[in-house]
């Protein structure tokens, strides 16, 4: 049986830089009113960038929201009107310093669909050459290679931790 709720009002609480946050009012299936906190995202794209056939890059970069330094695939968001490849492969060169010749869509994630509309296109980047790193200016990224057969051991351990860099792991 498929669940539904009828949006009845959505109203906008906060629009930032990057997201915004509505507070939506939904029909629930058995009638009730209930309330909803939704965070909107443009949506972003992660690459799983091979420089060899068995090493990948990766990038180290502290998160302020979790207050750590994690390392997970190259990533960034969609700008206004640019389609997921483009976005990939220019944050590819930003955050790596790397161009792909091969460019493979793999699959898509819903990061948090328990109170956000974000959705991340993972792309696996091949064949790669020099390019021109770039980035954010507060941005501080350290590019990591990683042996292929050392990340499942490493989602283990719990040394990476980031969901779209241990989706895109599924997905090949």
């Amino acid at each position: 049986m498929e669940y539904y709720e009828k949006t009845l009002e959505e109203v906008n609480g906060y629009k930032g830089r990057i997201l915004s946050l509505d507070v939506r009012t939904v029909e629930l299936p058995n009638g009730k009113i209930a309330k909803r906190e939704i965070i909107k995202h443009p949506g972003a794209v992660a690459i799983l960038a091979y420089k060899t056939d068995d090493t990948i890059i990766l990038v180290e970069q502290f998160r302020n929201p979790i207050e750590k330094t994690i390392l997970e695939l190259p990533a960034g968001k969609l700008e206004p009107g640019e389609d997921a490849e483009t976005c990939g492969r220019r944050e590819l060169e930003e955050e790596t310093g790397y161009k792909a010749k091969k460019f493979t869509y793999l699959g898509k994630i819903a990061t948090t669909p328990g109170f956000c509309d974000e959705y991340i296109d993972i792309y696996k980047a091949e064949q790669l050459y020099d390019g021109n790193i770039g980035g954010d200016e507060d941005e501080f990224i350290k590019v990591c290679e990683v042996q292929v057969d050392k990340i499942k051991e490493m989602i283990k351990k719990g040394e990476i931790i980031d969901a779209k860099t241990i989706s895109a792991f599924m997905m090949i």
